[in-house]
This record gives structure tokens, C-alpha cells and sequence, in this order.
């Protein structure tokens, strides 16, 4: 009898379905043993992907929580693309459903700062552009102005304190966080990519020009709390700017 994939998939990531009808030994019989071998190796490779996608949210949760929770998401997400560098895009998605890190609110949204920087580390290469050809332009040549943001940039936003977090648990000295929101900027100067505590309005306003924002419209509805120079200058020397049009 011939396997079909679909059945294969859902008996190899689940360790407690039966061998599928058709997997055998030479000598006929079932090869349970030598499934369950295989079944165990696909399950430790897929933990140990999340396990190094997302040392942040183990190391929230605990080695052994994280090995549990990583064995229902794999079930949940099996892999899409044998590239496993990209497995765990669900993630954010998961834990915010996941009842057992329901006491975690943070958590989904320091997976999504792992994701954004595994993201940006992939990202394509695009040559910044001098803070020159900026700072140039007259006023009002400026204001009409749309800026071409490098691929790796990444923006997220939470209603927790998502930087003060990551870095109290990648930074020894790191100070305690303070329950307020935060936002941050991910960039990629060279091959890896740095962290940036940036406020919302500066958030907003990067988002805006991703979007494809004139500096004049994202100007006209950002927040009193926009320090565009602030921010046009951090994208400058982050290298994020790959072009005026």
C-alpha cells in the first residue's frame, strides 16, 4: 500500500499516531522502531530550529517549558520549506493563542522583535544613501520628498516594554523594565542587526514612509511627540535610506 505524504506528515510530527499502513521492514512487518527513530529526529531538528530562533522567549519560559510548548507548535506549524532558518513565523501567532503563556502577555510580541531581527539578518543588501543627499534639499523640495527604506528595517510596536525586556535578558547590566510601551527599530548596518528603542510617533512615521509617504504627508498627520529630525537621523546613520525619489 502506498503512503501517502499528507499521512506521513501527520504521523511523523505526532508521537503518539500509529506507524502508517504501508511502512514496513524488509521482512514485511511494521518498522515501528526505525519510524519512531526517524520520528524523534524530525521533532529534536524542529525544536532545535525555535529553540534558535527564539533564545529570548526560552529563556522567558524555561528550557523545559520551551521544549514542551516547541513539540504542540510543531504540530500545529509543520515546516513549509526545508530552509529552516525561516521555521517559526507562526510563532507570535501561537503563543497568543497558547493558554499555558496566557500570563506572558509580552511574550507574542518579543517573538516578533526575534523574528524581525532573524528577518533583517536575511534581508537583501541595498547601499544606503549619504546623509548629504538629504540634508541638501531645500525646505520645501524636502517635504515632497518619498524615502526608499533598506529591506532589513524592521519596525514593532507593543503596549509592554518590549526593549527594556530583551535586553534585561541578552545584556548583564541591563536595567529593570518599567511597565510602559515601547517601540523599536531594527536596522542592519553590516551582517548583524542592532536594536533601537524609538517612541511610537517615530514608529509611525517610519512605517508611513515604508509605505511609500511623501515627508510632507507623514509630517501633516503625525503626533505633536514626532522629532522627525531625530528620526530621519537615526535612519541616516543606521544606513536605512537607500533612496530619494
Amino acid at each position: 500500500m502506498t503512503v501517502t505524504q499528507a499521512a506521513f506528515r501527520a504521523a511523523m510530527l505526532d508521537p503518539a499516531a500509529a506507524v502508517p499502513v504501508g511502512i514496513v521492514n524488509p521482512d514485511g512487518k511494521a518498522a515501528s522502531k526505525r519510524f519512531d527513530v526517524y520520528r524523534n529526529n524530525v521533532a529534536v531538528g524542529l525544536s532545535d530550529a525555535l529553540e534558535a530562533a527564539f533564545p529570548v522567549v526560552r529563556k522567558l519560559v524555561g528550557d523545559e517549558f520551551f521544549r514542551a510548548m516547541a513539540g504542540v507548535y510543531l504540530r500545529q506549524h509543520p515546516p513549509k520549506t526545508p530552509l529552516m532558518m525561516f521555521y517559526g513565523d507562526a510563532m507570535p501567532r501561537f503563543l497568543a493563542r497558547f493558554k499555558p503563556t496566557q500570563s506572558f502577555s509580552y511574550l507574542p510580541d518579543i517573538a516578533r522583535i526575534e523574528l524581525a531581527m532573524r528577518h533583517a539578518y536575511h534581508a537583501a543588501d541595498a547601499a544606503p544613501i549619504a546623509a548629504e543627499a538629504l540634508t541638501a534639499l531645500a525646505p520645501d523640495a524636502l517635504m515632497g520628498v518619498r524615502l526608499r527604506i533598506a529591506p532589513a528595517t524592521q519596525l514593532v510596536s507593543s503596549n509592554y516594554p518590549i526593549h527594556a525586556i530583551y535586553r534585561a535578558n541578552t545584556e548583564p547590566d541591563a536595567p529593570k523594565p518599567v511597565m510602559q510601551p515601547e517601540a523599536v527599530l531594527i536596522a542592519r548596518t553590516g551582517f548583524d542587526p542592532t536594536l533601537h528603542l524609538i517612541n511610537g510617533a517615530a514608529a509611525t512615521c517610519i512605517a508611513a514612509l515604508q509605505a511609500g509617504e511623501t515627508l510632507g504627508q507623514t509630517i501633516a498627520t503625525a503626533d505633536d511627540s514626532l522629532d522627525l529630525g531625530a528620526v530621519l537621523g537615526l535612519l541616516l546613520a543606521q544606513g536605512a535610506v537607500t533612496e530619494i525619489y
